[in-house]
């Protein structure tokens, strides 16, 4: 006695005519087409690197500018000779680069960060 194979039955969900859900647009999509989500997501990220710009614009200028007026209300530092150089020749013209490159270093550092948050939630959504 020899068993027949057994036929393969199909299992179909009764709610075949059920209304589906429309597919969820991605966010990439909307930044591309310009649409207003579009634009609030860029604008977010415009406003983020400019806030991050001024901060660091206002930092070099307070600690820059300061030094002028750091000499003029204490003159007695003018007078101070580093190996025959005046203090505020080496101040401004040696001392201030390293400051420049750390706060560039820095904000490079900060505005990729700020590119990867926008990147995650673009991805995310």
């Amino acid at each position: 006695m020899s068993e027949s194979p057994q036929r393969r039955v199909r299992v179909v969900s009764p709610r075949t005519d059920a209304p589906r859900t429309p597919p969820r647009r991605p966010v990439a999509r909307d930044i591309d087409e310009q649409t207003s989500i579009g634009e609030v997501y860029m604008r977010s990220l415009l406003r983020a690197q400019l806030r991050l710009g001024i901060g660091v614009c206002l930092i070099f200028t307070v600690l820059i500018g300061g030094l002028p007026l750091l000499f003029t209300v204490e003159p007695d530092l003018a007078d101070v000779a580093v190996l025959g150089v005046p203090l505020p020749w080496l101040v401004l013209g040696a001392g201030v680069y390293p400051v420049l490159i750390a706060g560039a270093w820095l904000y490079i550092r900060q505005a990729e960060r700020n590119e990867q948050v926008f990147a995650d939630l673009v991805e995310r959504s």
